[in-house]
């Protein structure tokens, strides 16, 4: 199993359900790992018995909900270890240090920082990563409806205090309320539809799922067509 931690104050749950649906698709096994203190996947995610900690599958994904840190999560799940565990990925949902250091995150594959450019998101999202004892290779995604350079400029200086090597690329969210809408819009429905997403918002879903295959070498030409077929329902 490949941990790839999506790092900061952001809310991910969505965003993170359509990475991995589109995985998924492409036949990976994959769980998404709520570790965030608000634990939004509790109320996103279709659940019919919920409790303190528990395993909820919606559309071929599993969400895990509560668990404390990755040994429990193996125990839920009748593995001893990681490689052991059922799934070629998880997707580390994190918003604190401790959630990062619980399940991990610094044998992840792939770190990435989400981000809006509230002050709110950027301030609270690197107390995360304040706390790293060793430097860490971040890659940004960003959600801005108008990126700018000076945005960009602002998260690095007020990162200055933390250990991280920012990666030279980044993936991009032009997010508009189009796009909040459709988000919504899957909520209610209790389903992961693409067709109303913006093209820019589908076309970061793609960039990004390409990155995540390539650490592993996996042929990435495929992933459009993944979009494309999820799009007509699949």
């Amino acid at each position: 199993m490949k941990k790839i931690a999506f790092i900061g104050s952001y809310d991910k749950t969505d965003f993170l359900l359509y990475v991995a649906k589109i995985l998924t698709v492409l036949g990976k096994r994959v769980v998404i790992i709520d570790s965030t203190i608000t634990q939004k996947a509790k109320y996103v995610v279709p659940v019919i018995k919920p409790a303190r900690t528990y395993m909820s599958e919606f559309e071929g994904i599993d969400v895990a909900v509560g668990f404390s840190n990755m040994n429990e999560l193996l125990q839920y799940v009748g593995a001893t270890s990681e490689e052991q565990a059922p799934y070629d990925y998880a997707l580390l949902d994190i918003d604190t240090y401790i959630g990062y250091c619980a399940f991990d995150a610094k044998q992840a594959i792939k770190h990435y920082f989400v981000t809006s450019f509230d002050i709110y998101s950027l301030r609270r999202g690197l107390e995360a990563l304040a706390s790293l004892q060793e430097p860490l290779t971040v890659t940004k995604i960003l959600f801005s409806k108008d990126m700018s350079k000076e945005e960009d400029e602002y998260l690095e200086y007020l990162a200055m205090g933390c250990k991280i090597n920012w990666e030279k690329g980044k993936v991009y969210f032009p997010f508009d309320r189009g796009d909040q809408s459709s988000i919504i819009e899957n909520q209610r429905a209790a389903k992961i539809n693409f067709k109303n997403l913006s093209a820019q918002y589908k076309d970061g879903l793609i960039f990004l799922v390409e990155g995540i295959l390539e650490q592993e070498g996996s042929i990435v030409n495929e992933v459009r067509k993944a979009v494309r077929r999820i799009e007509k329902g699949a």
